[in-house]
């Protein structure tokens, strides 16, 4: 049954991390800037990783939302208008995921809003690059700076390729993204700096927190870890444990989203 309440909220979806240190910095300040900018809605958080929710309740014993129980606790609050917005960074597995939840519930709601991940247009693209790039004005001439981010099964992959060629495109001749998980991989990479022959190379995650992926696979010990393999090779190495949520550009750009979803629910 809908609620004639009237009350409007706004969710803010994240995969989720287990790293508390990374989640206030990244996750917990994306949705403070979100609140600042929506004073009129009522804030709910929800998590799209089934493994961490559990991770937290049993390591801490604090709970967590799925997207399901999220729209099912503001039903209960006497919610009736729903804005969504994810962390996402590109409309993949997780955000159609996330979409299927949230609507499971849509007649309960008088309506219900989804802002665009952060990496859905070409001008979002942009615009990202620019938001971290502003943080590395002192990036030297014989450094290169390597972004790790987590890549996907989903067609939706692509964008990294295009997030590369892009930061070329507008100047950032020693920058480079690949993904963990697949192309561009460390290997083409690898290919690719050694082309450049750096004096340095600097690596930081292209992800919203600086997570397991950040600690392990990036910066980690393991032999297989980025760093092991650029420092194999004989390159100076030097980690920045910094998540996309920690820059402002980038946080700027989540409200811009909700913006324009809360706009396409009132258009003037």
């Amino acid at each position: 049954m809908k609620t004639d309440a009237g009350k409007k909220a706004l969710l803010v979806v994240s995969f989720g991390t287990s790293f508390g240190r990374t989640r206030e910095k990244t996750i917990d300040q994306i949705e403070k800037d979100l609140a600042a900018a929506f004073p009129d809605y009522q804030m709910y958080r929800a998590w799209t990783s089934k493994i961490i929710i559990a991770k937290i309740l049993r390591r801490d014993g604090v709970k967590i939302h799925t997207v399901k129980e999220a729209m099912e606790q503001m039903l209960a609050d006497g919610v009736s208008e729903v804005l969504v917005q994810p962390t996402h960074l590109v409309n993949g597995i997780e955000n159609d995921q996330m979409k299927e939840d949230a609507l499971s519930c849509k007649a309960a709601f008088t309506s219900i809003s989804f802002g665009e991940p952060l990496l859905t247009s070409t001008e979002d693209q942009e615009k990202a690059i620019q938001a971290v790039m502003a943080e590395f004005t002192e990036l030297m001439e014989k450094q290169a700076l390597v972004f790790m981010g987590h890549g996907t099964t989903h067609y939706a992959n692509s964008i990294y390729a295009a997030l590369d060629y892009m930061m070329k495109d507008l100047g950032y001749t020693h920058t480079f993204l690949g993904t963990v998980e697949a192309y561009p991989s460390l290997v083409t990479l690898m290919k690719k700096v050694g082309e450049l022959k750096p004096e340095k190379v600097l690596l930081a995650p292209f992800m919203v927190v600086a997570g397991d992926h950040a600690i392990h696979d990036m910066s980690g010990e393991d032999e297989d870890s980025w760093r092991s393999r650029f420092e194999a090779e004989g390159f100076s190495v030097e980690c920045i444990m910094k998540g996309l949520g920690e820059y402002s550009g980038i946080r700027k750009l989540y409200i811009e989203h909700a913006k324009a979803a809360e706009a396409r629910l009132h258009p003037s």
